[in-house]
């Protein structure tokens, strides 16, 4: 199994630009649990439907800013490394890269 605890900044490429989050990731009772960070607005969400499949994560989360949306995150780790994309509604998919803090 890929460890994925810890801390990881990502960068989601959105058609309005680029968005920089920081996501926490943690073991609970032996339940992987997570937050989400936006860095420039200082949201701070649970992420829900957290599931590590080998080396790839999905989860989901609702932001409020820049605008509301729920958004789906599908990435593939690689040690200190994730790639992927996020999808929200639908809106185009989102490149998502990021690496562990």
């Amino acid at each position: 199994m890929t460890s994925v605890i810890g801390t990881w900044r990502l960068v989601i490429d959105t058609p309005i630009g680029k968005q920089y989050a920081v996501l926490e990731l943690s073991a609970v009772d032996g339940s992987l649990r997570g937050i989400a960070r936006d860095e420039k607005h200082g949201d701070e969400v649970n992420l829900t439907d957290l599931v590590l499949d080998g080396d790839r994560l999905t989860w989901a989360q609702a932001i409020r800013k820049p605008m509301r949306l729920n958004l789906t995150f599908d990435v593939t780790i690689a040690g200190d490394e994730l790639t992927g994309h996020a999808k929200a509604g639908r809106l185009p998919s989102s490149k998502v890269t990021g690496r562990r803090a």
